[in-house]
């Protein structure tokens, strides 16, 4: 008997042995090996991996010895290159969010002085301070099997990428405060599927780790929580940090369960639950310098399925082609090249789109000469993937961030002019309008009026309102629905936009 556990987008999780009400009843020796061969000759058949997690005993007869086994079933979709899953990386300045990335995709432990996060940085006063300023991706591949695929052994992205058949894509973002319109951006605008909060276990709850963890929860986030460095601390100092994010998770704001991962069984019943679950929150102790329970975040990262089914793939892959712009370059015998998330349908080489709004709310007409998935060349890009597009000649000076390129045939609509329903989650005093604040909607991010609260004249922190904002330079695209982040010095708050008042639509 096999009973589903969790199944995510080309991947599954069975067990054999157990009744489809749950009960462990186990098999026989032989009847296992029988089953798991039988599984085996399905898998082939579909071009299929196997992988048995974790078997054990189960005392459901004294006189019989029983065993359940647990399988990775992972078959990359026909028209996919390898399963995609975006991790974005929140904590405090200084816990060590870089080196545990440069140890993770790099393969190798850090020397306790930062020589494993060198590679991710990408300028100089990064290198110099140590400290992130900037939004960074570097990626970790598993095969078939489950083993890892990274760079150790000098290998390549193209070579990651045509090994893997599942690929963990992380964004490093800016612990510092001084940061945090960056970090905001990265978790905004890159569509994470999830995120990981790390926690150095010297210093516990610091600095941004509480407003991270608050981004986190305001955006809906499915997080789980790393405390690193522990190669630094005593055992009675890990258990207090612990004890710390316990408190802090399982607040009335967060009510969330934490779950200590401490084995290799631990990671898997984490894997399982925190994909079926958003109030679990797995907890891994590690370290960057000696290894340890590295091993165990790895088996977790190879077991978690992707937010998003089959299904509900499709459904996107339906709509017509929309992609954000995040980043903007220019490539030497290339061009323009942008870098971004396609939110909706298929982009090809070749496609024909328009791209805007530009200052006037006007968008232009351009074509995709080619694309570019984890540093790898890719024909054909579908929902939910990030990637870069070459725009060959098309003038640089016309783009910028906040952007879309959509397809001709959607008839964009810009705004200047949008309602939405929010929360102020803090201010010293009172919000009126004509209240300016930064608003950050996916991968806009532009000041805005507070032009009216209705049915209100003001608004206190912990308040509910309907506002209408003006932004102050130029028009965006929005759509109704769109989660809202906003912010002014210490003032916070969140929503959805609930209506756009149109400028003018073109195409």
């Amino acid at each position: 008997m096999k009973w589903r556990l969790q199944e995510g987008r080309g991947e599954a999780v069975y067990q054999i042995g157990v009744e489809d009400n749950g009960l462990l009843v186990g098999l026989s020796e032989d009847e296992l090996k029988a089953s798991l061969r039988t599984l085996r000759r399905m898998a082939e058949k579909v071009g299929a991996d196997i992988t048995v997690l974790r078997e054990c005993n189960v005392a459901y007869d004294a006189d019989l010895p029983r065993r359940i086994a647990e399988v990775l079933i992972r078959k990359v979709p026909d028209d996919q290159q390898f399963l995609d899953l975006r991790v974005a990386m929140l904590g405090n300045v200084d816990s060590g969010k870089s080196t545990l990335l440069g140890v993770l995709t790099q393969g190798e432990l850090d020397n306790g002085r930062g020589r494993a996060r060198l590679n991710l940085f990408r300028h100089l006063h990064e290198i110099q301070s140590g400290r992130t300023s900037s939004i960074s991706f570097e990626i970790l591949g598993f095969n078939s099997k489950g083993e890892v695929v990274n760079y150790s052994g000098s290998q390549t992205a193209e070579v990651i990428c045509e090994n893997a058949s599942k690929m963990i894509t992380f964004i490093d973002l800016a612990g510092h405060h001084k940061y945090l319109k960056t970090t905001i951006f990265g978790l905004t605008s890159y569509c994470p599927d999830f995120a990981m909060l790390v926690v150095s276990a010297n210093t516990g709850i610091a600095g941004t780790t509480r407003e991270h963890l608050g981004l986190a929860m305001a955006l809906k986030l499915p997080f789980f929580i790393v405390i690193s460095k522990a190669d630094l601390c005593s055992k009675g100092t890990i258990e207090r940090t612990a004890r710390q994010l316990e408190a802090v998770l399982k607040q009335p704001g967060c009510n969330k369960v934490p779950l200590l991962v401490t084995s290799h069984h631990d990671a898997l019943t984490a894997a399982h639950q925190f994909s079926q679950s958003a109030s679990v929150t797995p907890i891994f102790t590690l370290s960057s310098v000696n290894g340890l329970n590295l091993d165990l975040l790895k088996v977790f990262l190879n077991v978690l399925p992707p937010l998003t089914n089959s299904k509900e793939q499709e459904e996107l892959m339906q709509q017509l082609a929309e992609f954000q712009v995040d980043e903007i370059y220019s490539v030497p015998e290339v061009g323009t090249v942008v870098g971004g998330t396609l939110y909706s349908g298929i982009c090809r080489e070749g496609e024909r789109l328009v791209v805007g709004p530009t200052d006037t709310g006007q968008f232009l007409p351009l074509s995709v000469c080619s694309i570019q998935r984890n540093r790898s060349a890719c024909r054909v890009l579908r929902a939910g993937q990030a990637a870069t597009l070459a725009l060959g000649s098309f003038d640089r000076a016309l783009l910028r961030k906040g952007m879309v390129m959509v397809s001709p045939e959607m008839q964009p609509t810009v705004s200047s002019v949008f309602e939405a329903e929010i929360v102020l989650l803090f201010h010293t005093r009172t919000v009126r309008a004509g209240f300016q604040v930064t608003v950050h909607v996916g991968n806009v991010r532009q000041t805005a009026i507070v032009e009216l609260i209705h049915g209100k004249e003001e608004l206190r922190t912990g308040e509910k309102a309907v506002v209408r904002f003006r932004f102050i330079k130029h028009p965006e695209y929005l759509k109704v629905g769109a989660k809202l982040l906003f912010r002014q010095g210490v003032t916070k708050g969140i929503g959805l936009v609930t209506k756009v008042i149109p400028q003018h639509s073109t195409q």
